[in-house]
Order: C-alpha cells, then sequence, then structure tokens
C-alpha cells in the first residue's frame, strides 16, 4: 500500500537516506560549479561563452525532460527510472572529471542533465508515495533542510577544491554517492508505480515536450551573444513555442496524457509553480552574479566566496525541517507568502554592495543580505515542496514533482539567458561611459570593448597604454558592479513577487491529500 510507512520506521529511514544522497548528488554540481567557474576557465583555457554553457548544458536538458522522468516513473516504477537516472548521472560526473577540453566538458554536462531529468523527480515521489499522510510535511522538510544543507555546503567545497587546483573532484565525488545510492535502493527500498495507470506511455507528448523545451532554452541561451534580432535566435524559440504548443494539442486530446492539462485548473498547484518560477529565478540570478562579484571583482578567493554562503547553510540546517512540520501545523499560506519576500529582501539588499575591500569587509556588505535571504529561503522551500506535492493525488506524484523541478530549472535557464544578456548590456553601457574620459585611440577603444562579453573577468589589452591600465581594470569593476546591482535589484523583484503569489494563490490551510 502507498503512503503508509511511518518516517522512523527502517523503511522510512532507507527511503530518506537514498533519496537525500541521490538529490544532494545532483544539486549540489550547481552551488559548486558557481564558485570553481574562474579555475575551471583557467584550467581549461575556455572563454566566458563556454562558461555560462558548462552551467546551461546540464539545465537544458533538465528542462528539456524533467517532466518526462516524473511520468516514466508513474508508469514504469519510481525506483527503477530513479536508479537509472543515478547510474547515468553518476557516468555523466566520471565523463565530466576526466574532460580535456570545455567542448568535451559540456557534452558531458548534457549527460548529467540526461540523468538527473529521470533522477531527480524520483526522490520526492518516492518520499510522497510511500510515507504516511501525517508525517509527508515532514518527511519533506528533512529531505529540504538535508539536500540544501548540503547543497550548499558545495561552494565550500569548491572553494577549497578550487583553490588547492582540485576542481575536477566537484565531479568526481558525485560516483561513491551515488553507488551507495543505488546499492540502498537496490537491496533495501521497495517499488512504486501507479497501479491504476494501464495505458501507454504518451510518446507524442513527451517529443513535443522535449524538443520545445530544448529549442526554446536553447534559442534564450544565445540570445546574450547573438541579440534578440539573431535569425537563428528568433527562429529557435518560435519553433520552441510551435512545439510546446502542439505539445498542449496533444495533451487535451490524449487518453493517456504525459501531463494531464486538467492538473493545472488546480489552484493551488498552478499557484505553487509560479511562484517558484518567480522565486528560483531570482534566487539563481542572484547567486551567479553575487558569486562572480566577489571572485572576479571583490578579490575573493575561492575558498572565501564559498565560505561566505555559511551563514545561509546553517540557517537551512537550523530551520528548513521544522518549516515542514509548521506549515502542516498553520498551513503553507503565511510561509509562502513571508519566504519569499524576505529571500526578495535578501536579495535587494545584496544589489547595494559596491566596490569593497574584500573579505575582511564581509561582515558589513554582503554577510546581512546572505543571512536574511538564507531566512526567507529557509521558511519557504520545505512549505513550496510540501504544498506542490500534496496538491494532486498520490498517483500523480511523479508528474507533481516532474512538474514543479521542471519549472525551477527552466526558471534557472531563463535567469542565466535573460539576466547574462541585461549584464552585457549594462555592463557595456557603463564601461562606454567610463572609458571616454581616458580618450582612447580607435584600436585601444575596440579591444578595450571586445572585453566586455567577460563581465567581471574582463582583462585589460596589450594595446592599451601601460599609464592607462589601472584606470581601464576600475572601469571594468565600476562596470561590473552597476550591473551587479541592477540584476540583483531585479532578482529581488521577483522574490517579492513569489511572495504576493503565495498571497493570492495558496490558501491558509491544507485540506486532506486528494486521493490519498
Amino acid at each position: 500500500m502507498m503512503g503508509n510507512i511511518a518516517l522512523k520506521s527502517a523503511a522510512g529511514r532507507w527511503v530518506m537516506a537514498a533519496t537525500i544522497m541521490a538529490s544532494a548528488m545532483a544539486f549540489i554540481d550547481g552551488t559548486a560549479l558557481n564558485v570553481v567557474l574562474p579555475a575551471l576557465q583557467q584550467s581549461l583555457d575556455a572563454s566566458g561563452a563556454a562558461l555560462f554553457w558548462v552551467l546551461n548544458a546540464y539545465l537544458l536538458m533538465l528542462a528539456a525532460l524533467i517532466l518526462i522522468g516524473g511520468a516514466l516513473g508513474d508508469k514504469l516504477g519510481r525506483k527503477k527510472i530513479f536508479m537509472i537516472g543515478i547510474a547515468i548521472f553518476i557516468a555523466g560526473s566520471a565523463a565530466c572529471g576526466f574532460a580535456g577540453n570545455i567542448t568535451l566538458l559540456v557534452i558531458f554536462r548534457v549527460v548529467q542533465g540526461i540523468g538527473g531529468a529521470l533522477m531527480i523527480p524520483g526522490s520526492l515521489s518516492l518520499i510522497t508515495s510511500v510515507i504516511n499522510d501525517k508525517e509527508r510535511g515532514k518527511a519533506i522538510g528533512t529531505w529540504s533542510a538535508v539536500t540544501t544543507l548540503v547543497t550548499l555546503g558545495g561552494p565550500i567545497l569548491g572553494g577549497a577544491l578550487a583553490d588547492a587546483g582540485l576542481w575536477r573532484f566537484i565531479f568526481f565525488i558525485n560516483v561513491p554517492i551515488g553507488v551507495v545510492a543505488l546499492l540502498i535502493l537496490a537491496t533495501k527500498v521497495a517499488e512504486t508505480k501507479d497501479e491504476t495507470d494501464t495505458g501507454k506511455i504518451d510518446y507524442p507528448g513527451a517529443a513535443l515536450i522535449a524538443v520545445g523545451l530544448a529549442l526554446l532554452t536553447f534559442g534564450l541561451l544565445r540570445m546574450p551573444g547573438k541579440g534578440w534580432k539573431d535569425i537563428f535566435v528568433c527562429g529557435t524559440v518560435v519553433t520552441g513555442l510551435l512545439f510546446l504548443g502542439g505539445f498542449i494539442w496533444v495533451e487535451g486530446r490524449s487518453k493517456n496524457p504525459m501531463m494531464p492539462l486538467g492538473l493545472f485548473k488546480n489552484r493551488v498547484f498552478s499557484g505553487c509553480n509560479l511562484l517558484t518560477l518567480f522565486l528560483y529565478a531570482g534566487l539563481s540570478g542572484g547567486m551567479l552574479f553575487v558569486s562572480l562579484n566577489m571572485i572576479q571583482v571583490q578579490h575573493y578567493t575561492q575558498t572565501e566566496s564559498g565560505m561566505s554562503f555559511l551563514p545561509f547553510t546553517i540557517l537551512m540546517m537550523l530551520i528548513a525541517r521544522f518549516a515542514g512540520s509548521l506549515a502542516d501545523k498553520w498551513g503553507p499560506r503565511i510561509f509562502l507568502t513571508i519566504g519569499p519576500v524576505v529571500a526578495g529582501i535578501g536579495l535587494i539588499l545584496l544589489s547595494f554592495i559596491g566596490q569593497t575591500n574584500g573579505y575582511r569587509d564581509y561582515w558589513t556588505t554582503f554577510f546581512p543580505g546572505i543571512l536574511v535571504l538564507g531566512a526567507g529561503m529557509s521558511f519557504t522551500v520545505a512549505p513550496l515542496t510540501a504544498t506542490v506535492m500534496g496538491a494532486l493525488p498520490d498517483h500523480l506524484s511523479g508528474i507533481a514533482s516532474g512538474t514543479n523541478n521542471a519549472i525551477s530549472r527552466i526558471a534557472s535557464v531563463f535567469a542565466v539567458a535573460v539576466f547574462g544578456a541585461l549584464a552585457g548590456l549594462f555592463f557595456t553601457g557603463m564601461l562606454q561611459q567610463s572609458i571616454q574620459p581616458l580618450h582612447l585611440d580607435p584600436a585601444s577603444y575596440k579591444a578595450v570593448m571586445l572585453q566586455a562579453g567577460n563581465l567581471g573577468n574582463a582583462k585589460v589589452p596589450s594595446v592599451v597604454q601601460q599609464s592607462l591600465h589601472q584606470q581601464v581594470i576600475n572601469a571594468y569593476h565600476n562596470s561590473f558592479i552597476a550591473a551587479y546591482r541592477k540584476i540583483l535589484l531585479l532578482s529581488g523583484i521577483l522574490g517579492l513577487a513569489g511572495g504576493v503569489t503565495g498571497f493570492l494563490f495558496i490558501p491558509s490551510s491544507m485540506q486532506t491529500r486528494p486521493g490519498a
């Protein structure tokens, strides 16, 4: 029987151990990579554009396939698809660790993304379908707290490894974790699937959603370098939207849809996903630029940058698990209103930071914003996850998890693409103003402006007079800070929008789980 296992039972503990290990393995890469990007860029002699693709190749595949992963788990067996995803993910991780150039690394990140798409929905789906109703919020809170703790420990680990010249171990560490998770699943966890679903897999829908999301996200990721007027960018985005329109048309007529459109008639489910879109777009864009600012402009070491997020980690460890239990008692609305608003305020506080004296100024510059952001996210993550999973019946847990995870990944892709483009525009505009008083000759001016695509990693071209080098460096730093401030302000506004969405869509109390 589904949903009848106690959280503290042996079976419940094994399920929690396997799902937490696999999820943490997937999530840690994202946060650790933000910190090790400079070391990776230097080691593989990668351009700024190629560096973003190391992040986005994974996110693109995740966004394109994660709905399929959730649906396959419901139909074919959640444990089976979960284990296949873990196996693919650890194979991709090992390959990333051995990659000899940036092109191979991007290709192997695609493999990781495929594994992640099959793996990530399975963790929450297994918890939701196995743990009993009364403890489900606490179980999801525990999952959220521990995975977020490990995930946010990623920057600390990544910074230490990068400073030691061992950035490749960010990928290698996934292998033993994944193997242990597979052993636990194979020997200690029972299979679950939707026993009421006797229909065939929705292959047309799967193909349309995969191609549509891949084309749309690929076009958006190309937009910062090519611009919206580029025919390839426009064509890719429009074609992706057409495929997604075809997906909606097919799902509305299919006898066995991969994603029943009726799910979005559920106000709570729709509201949770809209909140997720706003909040995670703001969080992803904000945290990426905070990391780049620390390392490239404020001269933090990669270890110092990683340690800077420790307050966030501690708050998640102390609060997130209990927030899930409190939401069960008091209802999710208060948490999903105040939490995103506080997180948004934290991002806005971070937007006020200018040029600092490095890590010695951390406590009066980055610390307050990170602390407030951490408090907001600590009260949001578990209630949001529990609410979105509780909005649908047990037999749709894979689709619920897959949809919400897809939204969060799409939000990250959109944030990197759109904020990357905006940062380039803001940086270029400020740089033009900053270097105008220097009266550079045409060749030097062109060379300086060509570096704008590297943002905070921009280097003074050799053609520039030596006497002007420091002034050009200052111009680069001032231009990045100007762009950073605007990006963090926009990120904060998205967090506030998430809070408004929570207030409007989420009820003050949740009824008994549908279909439970």
